[in-house]
């Protein structure tokens, strides 16, 4: 969804500075604009947003914008600071002043102008969106954007195309730079992808424009722009490396030292988590991670922290949360309940490991919203009584789950039951 806010027009509120609702003339408080401009510069530019950049005082922007927008800026022109400050306080100094900010395509689709709304009210500017990248990719390609996968890799890491990689899929990639089509190409071939068909689409809208075809298996194109998308077409071998949706992934694609909660178990403990769009985990004792990866797999928007006493341990979630396409999965190295102050409010919470050790259970108790779930799993008998004397105390869901397997039994085939688990699930009023 775009969100940006038209131009006002001649007599309405904005343009006579009528009040709004909440008291402050619109046309006063907008004192920002968000250009979005592209390769092709001011000639790719709408009216409006010509208007906006030249009777800024101060215009923003990286330097290949300011030199895009030359021809119409009148005041100073200040390029982003190094490192980019994500506070945007030298913006934020000039409020109440003409600032206009510059930016490529589509200011709000992994843009600045996400960056800029968590600092400056929607009703304090304006902004122009031009096409995105992704969007003149697709009418290159004649791809409907709305049946493609996108995902930006611009000062990201490449692992979050991993969860995307399904055979027969499209998907387009935004690169941070000349290395990223070919650094995409070994990720695709080191996880059985490379048959994958990658078309190079650089510097979209300008004069330099060009669209090149490869193989990520014979990847080989050179002096490719800084400014790239990559479009693929998603091929795999036999022993690809792809990553069902839903609960229960194969414990084989988990690194891990047995410390796991099993598949069938990790389905049902998932299904009690119940994720919804945005909340935070803790995967407390998270062993592989295995919880909390699954957690962020079910949508990009969820967040998790796995708690782990074990160095090695913690060291292993971080791999397999890269190799699973979620980086972001917070690891804190530590032992409940001490590793648990300051960490931010969990929507919901797996106690897997350690939770029959003291203070471990009441403290996960304690931290959890209300309206939050908890759910916890025993296998031993002290972790057992805690959860019976949880029940007992605060209600809540008690299941027992015994799985078997089909396995060898001298010549012939036999039941082999794997340890009951026993699961209580909770919702805090």
């Amino acid at each position: 969804m775009e969100c940006f806010t038209l131009f006002p027009e001649s007599g309405s509120p904005e343009s006579t500075g009528k009040p709004l609702a909440h008291g402050r003339p619109l046309a006063q408080s907008r004192w920002l604009s968000i250009v979005g401009i592209g390769e092709d510069g001011v000639k790719g530019l709408g009216e409006n947003a010509r208007a906006a950049i030249a009777s800024a005082s101060v215009v923003f922007g990286g330097r290949r914008h300011l030199e895009l927008a030359t021809p119409l800026i009148a005041g100073e022109a200040r390029p982003w600071p190094m490192p980019f400050d994500a506070a945007m306080r030298d913006v934020m100094t000039l409020r109440g002043q003409k600032v206009c900010v510059l930016a490529s395509g589509d200011p709000f689709f992994f843009g600045v102008g996400a960056t800029l709304s968590r600092q400056v009210p929607a009703d304090e500017f304006t902004s122009y969106p031009a096409p995105s990248a992704f969007s003149l990719a697709a009418s290159r390609l004649g791809w409907p954007l709305q049946e493609i996968e996108t995902v930006s890799l611009h000062g990201r890491p490449l692992d979050l195309v991993r969860p995307l990689l399904h055979p027969g899929r499209r998907i387009i990639a935004l690169t941070s730079d000349e290395k990223g089509p070919a650094e995409l190409a070994a990720l695709l071939c080191g996880t059985g992808f490379g048959a994958s068909r990658m078309t190079v689409l650089e510097a979209l809208g300008g004069n330099a424009e060009r669209i090149r075809p490869a193989r990520a298996g014979e990847f080989a194109l050179q002096d490719i722009n800084t400014l790239n998308v990559v479009a693929i077409e998603v091929a795999a071998k036999a022993d690809a490396r792809i990553l069902p949706r839903g609960f229960g992934l194969d414990d084989a694609l988990f690194e891990h030292d047995g410390q796991i909660t099993k598949r069938e178990i990790r389905a049902l403990t998932l299904a009690a988590l119940s994720p919804r769009r945005g909340e935070l985990l803790w995967d407390i004792g998270a062993g592989s991670g295995s919880i909390g990866i699954e957690w962020m797999l079910a949508d990009p928007s969820l967040r998790a922290i796995a708690i782990e006493a074990d160095a090695r341990r913690a060291a292993r979630i971080g791999r397999n949360a890269s190799a699973f396409g979620v980086p972001g999965l917070k690891i804190v190295v530590g032992e409940a309940p001490m590793a648990l102050a300051g960490l931010p409010q969990p929507d919901a919470i797996f106690i897997g490991g350690g939770g029959s050790e003291p203070g471990v259970f009441d403290a996960a108790v304690e931290a959890l919203k209300p309206g939050g779930r908890l759910v916890a799993n025993a296998v031993t008998l002290e972790m057992e009584m805690v959860l019976l004397a949880a029940r007992e105390r605060l209600g809540g869901d008690l299941t027992r789950v015994e799985i078997s397997r089909a396995a060898p039994l001298g010549a012939m085939s036999g039941w082999k039951p794997a340890m009951p688990v026993i699961r209580w699930n909770w919702t805090k009023p």
